[in-house]
């Protein structure tokens, strides 16, 4: 593998787990507010 292609593989991968990572937050933030309308309201 050149240096180019190294270059363009890594930063694919920083994109995708960049991706990965925002969409893990998400869901967490998500679930997060769902689990608090549930305790208020009872």
């Amino acid at each position: 593998m050149t240096p180019e292609e190294r270059a363009v593989f890594e930063k694919r991968r920083r994109g995708r787990n960049i991706a990965i990572m925002t969409v893990l937050i998400g869901l967490a933030v998500l679930f997060y507010f769902v689990g608090m309308a549930r305790l208020l309201r009872g």
